[in-house]
């Protein structure tokens, strides 16, 4: 099964996660503050992280920066502010979903199975093919087999997420696709999210492929119906 870190200062809950992880058969490592919590992300290389906002050190916020300039590691935010800032601000800076508390262990256990279900299909993607399927654009090239995207002459870090959500827009050129398709798509029937969640995914890809020497905007927002995938959009704002 997978390995999860759990970063949780309140001691009581995360015994409680880490309890009933162990009970489904993960593995849990936990940590209490956002110093200790970057530390074992980067040389435990967990899974996936289930990550409070709130901590001693420094908060979730950073940890998900300090943690996404290295590696792009599935991460879960946890929050108890009721506030929608929040909630978009660690979507943007890299968290693959989020969970407000006060929230029930079934409900936990199953946006961490929808995360690692994401992940392993990318793994799966990435394994050696006969044929690697290669997409590629004026200035963007996506290597759905390797899980590698270049956005002019950069490397583009991808969570799975992110990931899923570009392949899906990029091999159906043109194609526009509502937010709740894309919802049920990526992130699946058992997933609890929001059409902000998608929005959020979509601004951090478009920051993403924005590099120096990116043309422009793949992603095309088409009002009032959700997004499309235009390589001709990109080529006309250079």
């Amino acid at each position: 099964m997978a390995h999860i870190l759990v970063v949780e200062d309140e001691k009581e809950l995360a015994s409680l996660v880490r309890r009933e992880m162990e009970l489904v058969g993960h593995r849990v490592t936990s940590a209490y503050d956002g110093p200790t919590a970057v530390e074992k992300a980067l040389s435990l290389a967990p899974d996936i992280i289930v990550l409070d906002i709130m901590l001693p050190g420094f908060d979730g916020i950073e940890v998900t920066r300090r943690v996404r300039t290295v590696t792009s590691t599935p991460i879960l935010m946890l929050t108890a502010r009721a506030t929608e800032l929040d909630k978009v601000l660690g979507l943007e800076l890299g968290a693959d979903d989020y969970l407000t508390k006060p929230f029930s262990m079934r409900e936990l256990q199953a946006r961490v199975s929808a995360i690692l279900r994401r992940s392993e299909m990318v793994r799966e993607q990435s394994r050696p093919r006969e044929a690697a399927e290669l997409l590629a654009f004026p200035g963007l090239t996506i290597d759905t087999a390797a899980h590698e995207v270049t956005s002019g002459e950069q490397r583009v870090m991808l969570t799975a997420t992110e990931f899923s959500l570009l392949k899906l827009l990029a091999s159906n050129q043109g194609r526009v696709f509502s937010r709740e398709f894309l919802l049920e798509e990526v992130w699946g029937n058992d997933a609890v999210v929001f059409d902000r969640t998608i929005d959020s995914h979509i601004q951090r890809l478009r920051k993403k492929l924005g590099g120096p020497d990116s043309p422009g905007d793949f992603i095309e927002t088409v009002w009032g119906v959700g997004y499309r995938f235009s390589a001709r959009t990109a080529g006309e704002a250079s």
